[in-house]
């Protein structure tokens, strides 16, 4: 079993850390809001600490899942960055979903310090977290990876090495780009499906047999056709995550035409009210539109 730190204690990082401990590792966590991780210690037992840098002080593994890329650099980076406590050889795991320009930048600043550093953004949303059943790609070398893979495996389903640093990241990019045009179609779908007065619920059963089936089709459909919207992968968060793909499509020179469209949309959904609403909440635009 090994020492580890957990930093950023959100819906993702609580139970994250909490199957860590589960498995028997000797974690201790770091929150922004303290309160927060004298909760997850009360409940899964380890330590917290006031600061990145004491936590990740003795760490074998250090674990990262924050908000965004300014997130990510203030618990690496500074006098109370978990940089300035890892030990040489450690190796440091982002979970964060940021861009890959960030994470070469961190990179760099963990090979300099002497310690590794893999990105491995994850797909699977609050359940799959809670459940221990995410996909995580990852980006780094290969040597930092191998070491990782098997404490990483304690909350995946999945867990790939794509590349070198930044490959992780890249991938998530596409993951969010796949999700986006997927969720527009099935918003339409149920949107045409309401005004031509059909029964949703019986449309979704044949459909979702045939080519038309995904995931978010098998576990948002009920939610989209009772209006509910307060649960799930935040709009919000998802228009964070399609900026930086659309960012970096001109980087890469990438053409994302439903993308920047479907970004769009959620931006509307935004002035709706919906910033806090599940990425499926697109349906809610239209029936306002129609």
């Amino acid at each position: 079993m090994a020492r580890l730190a957990f930093l950023g204690l959100g819906v993702m990082g609580y139970p994250m850390a909490g199957h860590l401990s589960a498995a028997g590792h000797d974690v201790c966590v770091y929150n922004r809001t303290a309160s927060k991780a004298e909760k997850w210690v009360a409940q899964h037992g380890g330590r917290s600490a006031p600061t990145p840098r004491e936590a990740a002080q003795g760490a074998g593994f250090v674990m990262a899942c924050v908000g965004n890329d300014d997130d990510l650099r203030s618990v690496c980076l500074g006098e109370d960055g978990a940089f300035a406590g890892m030990d040489t050889g450690a190796i440091f795991v982002d979970h964060t979903t940021v861009s890959a320009k960030v994470t070469r930048e961190l990179y760099e600043a963990a090979q300099a310090g002497g310690f590794g550093f893999v990105d491995a953004p994850v797909s699977g949303g609050q359940a799959g977290a809670e459940n221990g059943q995410l996909s995580i790609m990852c980006g780094g070398d290969e040597g930092a990876y191998a070491a990782a893979e098997p404490v990483m495996q304690v909350y995946a389903k999945l867990c790939r090495r794509i590349g070198e640093s930044g490959a992780g990241q890249m991938t998530k990019m596409a993951n969010q780009i796949a999700i986006a045009g997927l969720v527009q179609g099935l918003s339409e779908a149920l949107h045409f499906a309401e005004s031509a007065g059909l029964d949703g619920r019986a449309v979704v059963e044949v459909i979702s047999q045939g080519a038309a089936g995904s995931w978010q089709m098998s576990n948002r459909y009920e939610t989209m056709l009772d209006d509910k919207w307060n649960h799930g992968f935040a709009v919000d968060w998802m228009r964070k995550d399609l900026g930086i793909c659309l960012d970096t499509a001109d980087e890469v020179g990438a053409s994302l035409p439903v993308t920047a469209l479907v970004d769009q949309f959620y931006k509307d959904v935004q002035k709706m009210g919906g910033g806090r609403w599940d990425t499926s909440s697109l349906l809610a635009r239209l029936r306002k539109l129609g």
